[in-house]
């Protein structure tokens, strides 16, 4: 719909808003606010403590500030559209989301979850541990991360960009932020748009997928050969990034192939799925990566104690 020159969308895929919204809303708030705290904790703590200045950790950062970003993107509108009555957004609103939303999520794919980055580290802190701090040096860590995110970010800003000023000839997306679905809304299916997609989604998940196969491989080989020591610290630092790269990975190509394939799926599911989406990694990164990691679990309780020890005081 057109008001005053500014196209509007309305976003389709909420299920029975008008009886669940403070349920909704209620959980949703909850889930953000923890996804801020906890990913925000954890971000403080490795940039204030020197011993966590190495480059797991920095890319552990990167990942849970990139989570906040990618969270503040899409919930502050879902809470507002769980109140409001009618659940609409600008479509350069919409392009905007989208672009952040495939940037960050693309970001997320390439650091850690599919991650060049971590699985290079990871592959010379175990296969060459005499040549880590040769190898990963800082200049080394800055190229990763801004490649990490530079690339991914121009990508997608060339089919955001062309869709700019593309017709519409629907207003309804389906679904409850701006994804991949924004494009079944324009009046003509590009080919040329679709055939980059396509190159777009090999360059930042397919290729991604390949070095780290390369590199995990070389990792499992390495400490298979090696004594117990080495095996366990293998576990402990790969598991966590192999179990947040299966699920994420599902997710991911979710989101892409239903779009693609046109699925027609019962709207609660999709509901559902696209919840799982926003909400599974920013929560439990924390966690996964936190909790988990000696050093970070270790100044997460000494942090917590100071803070009990003080509101014990007042």
């Amino acid at each position: 719909m057109d008001e005053l020159n500014v196209t509007y969308i309305t976003l389709g895929g909420h299920v029975e808003v008008n009886k669940y919204r403070y349920v909704y809303f209620f959980i949703m708030f909850i889930v953000y606010t923890l996804i801020i705290c906890s990913n925000s904790i954890i971000v403080y703590l490795i940039w204030v403590h020197q011993n966590l200045h190495e480059p797991m950790y920095i890319f552990i950062a990167a990942l849970l500030l990139n989570s906040v970003v990618y969270s503040t993107n899409i919930y502050p509108k879902l809470l507002i559209d769980f109140l409001s009555e009618k659940q609409v957004i600008s479509y350069s609103a919409c392009l905007f989301q989208l672009y952040i939303f495939y940037s960050f999520a693309s970001f997320e794919f390439l650091l850690l979850e599919q991650d060049l980055s971590m699985s290079y580290d990871r592959y010379v802190s175990i296969c060459k541990p005499l040549q880590y701090h040769t190898i990963m040096k800082k200049t080394t860590v800055r190229i990763f991360l801004g490649l990490a995110w530079f690339v991914p970010a121009c990508q997608v800003a060339v089919p955001v960009s062309l869709s700019a000023n593309t017709k519409l000839c629907n207003f309804t997306l389906k679904g409850i932020f701006c994804n991949n679905s924004i494009y079944k809304l324009h009046c003509v299916s590009s080919r040329a748009l679709t055939v980059y997609s396509v190159i777009v989604f090999f360059n930042v998940s397919i290729l991604p997928v390949l070095f780290i196969i390369f590199t995990y491989t070389k990792i499992f080989i390495v400490t298979y050969q090696s004594h117990r020591e080495v095996r366990m610290k293998a576990a402990q630092t790969c598991l966590p990034h192999l179990l947040v790269l299966i699920s994420f990975s599902l997710l991911f190509t979710y989101d892409v192939i239903i779009v693609k394939l046109e699925l027609e799926l019962p709207k609660t599911i999709h509901f559902i799925m696209t919840l799982q989406v926003i909400l599974y990694h920013p929560l439990f990164n924390p966690i996964i990566y936190g909790l988990k990691m000696k050093e970070i679990y270790n100044h997460i309780r000494r942090l917590f104690s100071v803070i009990f020890m003080f509101t014990s005081f007042l």
